[in-house]
């Protein structure tokens, strides 16, 4: 009856590895910036990102606000990680991430691995269309909050030249002025 299914995903990031491999599977900082999670913590006080640690997720709404407890497993650090659920939850018998983080000149190669076996074949297609739209959206989040100082400093750069060229071209005009008035 259940049927598995496997969403991946790459997409080349500007970062560094290591920094990448905490945004994406530290709870609190993925919290932070992934839209599809309205909370992410360690299920006991002091955990860090180790092997066998449990960790609590839940949801947003559109993806059905489930909440579900999951394991970490395959660290290793700043190259890949990921973590399963302990028990089935919702439509989903078995949910699980794993991240792979390669790197190459320029930034790193980020996947994502998304695998859900569910619990029944009616829900296949919906649960499909919902895993596929949690692994596209959750690594544009994270490009987003790579991207973030960048743009920031590239809309400053922006605004500075936008300035320096008005300053130059008032300049231009007030000599352009002042050189009619003198003949």
């Amino acid at each position: 009856m259940s049927e598995e299914i496997v969403v991946k995903q790459t997409m080349p990031m500007r970062g560094r590895p290591e920094v990448l491999y905490r945004l994406a599977l530290e709870p609190r900082r993925r919290a932070a910036w992934d839209s599809n999670l309205v909370s992410a913590a360690y299920s006991s006080e002091g955990q860090k990102l180790t092997q066998n640690a449990l960790v609590d997720f839940k949801f947003v709404r559109r993806l059905l606000g489930l909440k579900f407890q999951a394991r970490y497993g395959q660290l290793v650090a700043s190259q890949r990680g990921g973590w399963e659920a302990v028990r089935p939850f919702g439509p989903l018998e078995k949910f699980s991430q794993h991240w792979n983080f390669k790197p190459m000149p320029g930034g790193t190669e980020v996947t994502l691995t998304v695998k859900g076996t569910v619990r029944y074949r009616w829900i296949r297609t919906q649960m499909e269309r919902i895993l596929h739209n949690l692994t596209i959206s959750t690594l544009m989040d994270l490009q987003r909050q790579i991207d973030a100082p960048t743009a920031q400093l590239v809309e400053d750069m922006g605004r500075e030249m936008a300035e320096k060229q008005k300053a130059e071209q008032k300049a231009a005009k007030a000599a352009a002025k002042a050189a009619r008035k003198k003949k």
